[in-house]
């Protein structure tokens, strides 16, 4: 593996700010003496934007008091123009993708944007660091490429090639382009398969969210395959912290037998190694958003869940192994559902309260 210094680095994040993107490049602002930061979001409208303003409201706060020069670029990796520009502008060093068309439900219905964003953009990025050599790319992948896996924990090593959904199909597509590239143009890439990732200001189409503003508005909320799902949550602290040990430890560019390069490739899940059954889930929830005040302690919690079946495009259990990660970089997902709940709730009560 090769070590990577972020210090004094030039580096692009996409999809921030996004959740995941956000919150990673504020840990790079307050951690990294010096460099550049290029955040590229198109901002558009899956969920409401002025979540995405807040959290650039968060990230250009951090750059007020940060050695670190931030740029933001309102664009999106599907504009190729846009990304060969960026690219020949800068001259990044380092690459995190976090861009993507997100949600699993959403691509039965709306498969186009999956595959702008998904596939078209990553080959973009794919291209631009073909013509313009970076040090590490890293790319958001997710656990949803193990599909119906029955085996657990999953494993990076265990087969994925049987998606559910599109999203899915997606997500393999970017890791199976990502090891073209990486063996024939010898570009150090790592892949990160994130499971359920949750925290404040989050995606607001993800579980723990929607519940969350359904309970405030007095609506039922529905509990699929009846409850019987175990999903393996993990914080965004624990994420934040996975990408960003990642970052600095390249796979290493070695040449084969034949004298061609060994795909300098590496694929990591980043989950918790816990999966919480989804109503032990809701409970924790509930009893945090009773806590922080945003629901009242005798709130009819039996009267507002309807236990419904499986939807189409989800599975019943996600697991981690993240044995590699600890092997590699020593660290393992800690945060507990019940510490990062109670984040989530006090954040949302501050969040919805504020003028």
């Amino acid at each position: 593996m090769q070590h990577i210094d972020l210090n004094n680095k030039t580096i692009l994040v996409t999809g921030c700010p996004g959740f995941i993107g956000a919150n990673l490049v504020i840990r790079l602002l307050k951690e990294l003496n010096g460099g550049t930061v290029v955040s590229l979001d198109n901002m558009n409208d899956y969920y409401d934007p002025a979540l995405k303003e807040y959290r650039l409201s968060l990230v250009e706060k951090a750059a007020e008091s940060s050695p670190v020069k931030h740029i933001f670029v309102r664009g999106s990796i599907g504009d190729k123009r846009l990304v060969d520009k960026l690219f020949a502008d800068h001259r990044f060093d380092i690459v995190v993708n976090m861009a993507a068309q997100a949600g699993v439900r959403y691509s039965i219905d709306h498969p186009d944007v999956y595959i702008e964003s998904n596939i078209i953009g990553f080959y973009n990025l794919l291209e631009a660091c073909r013509y313009n050599p970076v040090e590490h790319l890293i790319y958001a992948s997710s656990s949803s490429v193990y599909g119906g896996n029955k085996k657990v924990p999953f494993s990076t090593d265990d087969k994925a090639d049987n998606p559910v959904s599109l999203y899915a199909a997606t997500k393999k597509s970017d890791e199976l382009l990502a090891h073209a590239y990486s063996k024939l143009y010898n570009i150090p890439s790592t892949g990160l398969r994130f499971f359920t990732v949750y925290g404040p200001a989050g995606r607001p189409d993800m579980f723990y969210y929607s519940v969350t503003q359904k309970l405030a508005a007095g609506k039922t909320i529905q509990i699929f395959n009846y409850g019987d799902m175990r999903r393996d949550f993990t914080f965004i602290d624990d994420i934040v912290e996975g990408v960003y040990r990642v970052m600095q430890g390249a796979p290493e560019k070695r040449n084969g037998e034949d004298g061609l390069p060994i795909p300098p490739y590496a694929v990591y899940n980043i989950g918790g190694g816990r999966p919480e059954n989804l109503l032990d889930f809701i409970r924790t929830l509930q009893e945090e958003l009773v806590r922080a005040g945003v629901l009242p302690a005798d709130y009819d919690f039996e009267g507002h869940r309807e236990l419904v079946g499986m939807q189409a495009g989800d599975v019943p259990v996600t697991y981690a192994d993240s044995e590699a990660l600890e092997r590699d970089f020593g660290f393992t997902p800690k945060i507990g559902i019940r510490e990062g709940l109670r984040a989530f709730a006090e954040w949302y009560a501050g969040y919805y309260s504020s003028p």
